[in-house]
């Protein structure tokens, strides 16, 4: 390990890798036709499949086919330039006990240095979108993946691992009664996907009920990275292939993809999600830092020009760059530089991520700390390292 911090981490990124039951071994019998599933190939990598229909983001699942951890760190630091977003020194996850078994990871975190961490999917991040043309099958399979994730690896009792059920809002009704079944089991997050939800907001009034649950509750709502159906609803508009897998995506079906996230957090602010509930915290994983600057200077500059007009909260009166300020956590990335976040958003909003286990995050997760330990204070460091994430998760400090 090259860094020298021996601070207390918490990790914000974490990642486990699904195995090919994780849809379907709580899954009710009636939708076992029709939700998500795995199918292995004659190669024996596994394809998914909604139904009848091969899932388009990613030819097999990362699960089968996926790199080592950090394999692609050179790539995603400009350092090398070799054909692309592209699988190197290829493994299957079933070989790596802490890649998929709780046990097995807690021991690699105790020789990480890893206090605690959440965790997100890795492929299921990615085929929610194309779940949606049957909604009741969808929410069936969130449900039964959010039974197995509690079952495998638990909502954070141990205090140690917080995973993070998968909450739709595509219907308000069942995601205010998903969140209320996962709050009783004791989930201290939820993941919600990015975008918006055909022909909804995120921040509309209709689901209300499911931001005041998470107000009361006092669970933060994290939007990681993964398919907001850009390159179906945007890529095709402009003469690009709707379905292509993610390692052959073009460079602007790429760039639509990546411009998901500051959209999705400018209409939960623009439409006063935050004057309704002023104590929600909003987690941006895996999203980047790059644009946060830009985003606060876009929300306050529109937000003058659309004075006269009415959003679906009502008026929007507020300073737009204030409300990410309060209301937002962000965990840059690795090849980032963190200041920058810090310098935009404050200190106690960064969030460290290592990404880990996957091939475009970091091989040894405390790395990320050797960008702050020469040009903070001991005690931002923490803040960025353990605190931030700490406090807002209610872990013991």
């Amino acid at each position: 390990m090259m860094t020298t911090f021996e601070g207390r981490a918490f990790d914000a990124d974490g990642h486990y890798y699904e195995p090919h039951d994780a849809f379907t071994r709580h899954l009710e019998h009636r939708f076992a036709d029709r939700s998500l599933h795995v199918i292995p190939g004659q190669d024996g990598l596994g394809r998914l499949y909604f139904g009848d229909k091969k899932i388009g983001m990613m030819r097999v699942t990362q699960t089968d086919y996926t790199g080592t951890p950090g394999s692609r760190r050179e790539f995603f630091q400009g350092l090398v330039d070799d054909g692309g977003w592209r699988q190197t020194d290829v493994i299957n996850a079933h070989d790596h006990p802490p890649m998929m078994q709780k046990a097995a990871r807690l021991a690699l975190m105790d020789e990480q240095g890893i206090e605690a961490t959440l965790l997100f999917p890795s492929v299921a991040v990615a085929v929610e979108h194309e779940m949606h043309d049957d909604p009741e099958a969808m929410l069936a399979g969130l449900r039964a993946f959010n039974r197995w994730l509690e079952e495998d690896w638990g909502f954070g009792a141990d205090q140690r691992i917080y995973a993070a059920p998968m909450i739709s809002l595509i219907d308000p009704t069942e995601a205010v009664l998903e969140l209320r079944r996962v709050i009783d089991l004791g989930a201290r997050l939820v993941h919600v996907r990015r975008g918006p939800w055909y022909g909804q907001s995120p921040a509309s009034p209709s689901l209300d009920g499911f931001w005041g649950l998470c107000q009361e509750a006092g669970i933060p709502v994290a939007f990681h990275v993964g398919d907001a159906g850009y390159r179906e609803m945007w890529a095709t508009a402009w003469g690009e292939d709707p379905r292509t897998p993610i390692q052959h995506a073009s460079a602007f079906g790429t760039y639509l993809a990546d411009t998901a996230a500051p959209d999705t957090f400018a209409n939960l602010i623009f439409n006063n999600l935050f004057e309704r509930f002023p104590r929600l915290s909003i987690l941006s994983i895996e999203n980047g830092s790059y644009w946060v600057p830009g985003l606060l200077k876009k929300l306050d500059k529109f937000a003058a020009l659309g004075r006269a007009g009415t959003g679906l909260g009502g008026k929007f009166t507020a300073k737009g760059s204030e409300l990410f300020q309060r209301h937002f956590y962000v965990c840059p990335f690795f090849e980032e530089d963190p200041l920058d976040a810090a310098e935009a958003i404050g200190v106690d909003h960064v969030l460290f991520g290592s990404d880990w286990p996957h091939p475009e995050g970091l091989a040894e997760p405390l790395e990320f700390a050797d960008k702050l330990v020469s040009r903070l204070s001991d005690n931002h460091v923490d803040r960025v390292m353990f605190d931030n994430i700490a406090e807002l998760m209610g872990h013991p400090r």
